[in-house]
């Protein structure tokens, strides 16, 4: 979700306590941040704009749709469109999320080897930048965004995996980084999550971690590194990650099927419509915002989009 014109002012507070020794010629890594939701973020909104994919029932991207096929409504209220586009072409900002706790021990290897592939497939020279962030007993920038593909594969290679999960402080770490880069409607923002989706050691919730991931209009792409076949909690957890923030949740049968997840995800990276409104009425209260998306054009269609935004706090 992005706003326009947008005021921004952000105040945040970085650990850099004590780290994994990281990679010569790079910074230290980043701890997950130690500020909370009462962080003053101070945005003037008139303007909402969602990204979003839209399938058939066989999962084959929709791309011929036009702006009078599709309505929007906030809170059951019905929205007027005022800019419609299919975007193809936006500049991604994508933070690999990895989980190297010792629940994915085994599968490591490979996890590491599709994450390398992923990032020289999706990369475009220049244009697009990605950072890299791990999480096992604490969530670690280990690089931040970076278009240098050579440097994103040699930090995620050095990684070992080791000690608990913290995955909702992974993610309240990216979303807040991703934030930082301005303007908003400039860029496409991604958090691609390798996980079994468990997670024992968090500071953070997980409404709090979905909160991070609203206001900084980023979406969750899961890719479950589960093979056994059998639906877990943190499968769960996965997929609902992904639906609240419109994004996908995959769940490989076998771990060589990696490249493959990967593949789907840039997919959808790339097939996607863009909708600006007016929000009428509009509130500037801090809240929580439902909105839905749908087409009104006869066939089955499917809508991915995140299900509402945060409202700016009142400008004081």
């Amino acid at each position: 979700m992005k706003y326009a014109p947008v005021a921004l002012s952000v105040l945040l507070f970085l650990i850099s306590g004590a780290v994994a020794q990281a990679p010569k010629g790079q910074p230290p890594a980043k701890s997950a941040p130690d500020f909370t939701l009462d962080t003053p973020i101070t945005l003037d909104v008139t303007r909402v704009n969602i990204l979003y994919t839209v399938t058939d029932k066989k999962g084959r991207f929709v791309k011929n749709l036009t702006k009078e096929d599709f309505e929007i409504t906030e809170n059951k209220k019905k929205q007027n469109i005022l800019e419609f586009t299919a975007e193809t072409d936006l500049p991604l900002r994508i933070a690999l999320l990895i989980d190297t706790s010792n629940s994915i021990r085994e599968r490591f290897r490979f996890l590491q080897d599709s994450a390398i592939n992923f990032i020289s497939t999706a990369m475009r020279p220049d244009l697009d930048r990605a950072m890299i962030v791990t999480f096992d007993t604490q969530a670690q920038l280990n690089l931040g965004l970076t278009t240098d593909k050579t440097q994103l594969e040699t930090t995620v290679r050095r990684l070992r995996p080791g000690g608990g999960t913290a995955l909702n402080d992974a993610i309240v770490l990216a979303s807040e980084t991703l934030m930082l880069d301005q303007p908003r409607d400039k860029y496409r923002r991604a958090i691609i999550l390798l996980s079994d989706g468990e997670d024992n050691l968090s500071r953070y919730s997980r409404a709090q971690a979905l909160e991070f991931a609203h206001r900084a209009d980023t979406v969750i792409y899961a890719v479950s590194t589960n093979i056994t076949h059998l639906e877990t909690g943190g499968d769960k957890v996965l997929k609902y990650l992904a639906q609240q923030t419109g994004g996908l949740a995959i769940f490989p049968f076998k771990i060589e099927e990696l490249d493959k997840s990967f593949v789907n995800v840039l997919n959808e990276l790339r097939n996607q419509y863009n909708v600006l409104y007016r929000p009428e009425p509009m509130f500037a209260d801090g809240k929580y915002h439902s909105v839905d998306i749908r087409v009104k054009t006869a066939g089955d269609y499917i809508v991915r989009a995140r299900q509402g935004y945060y409202a700016p706090i009142p400008i004081k």
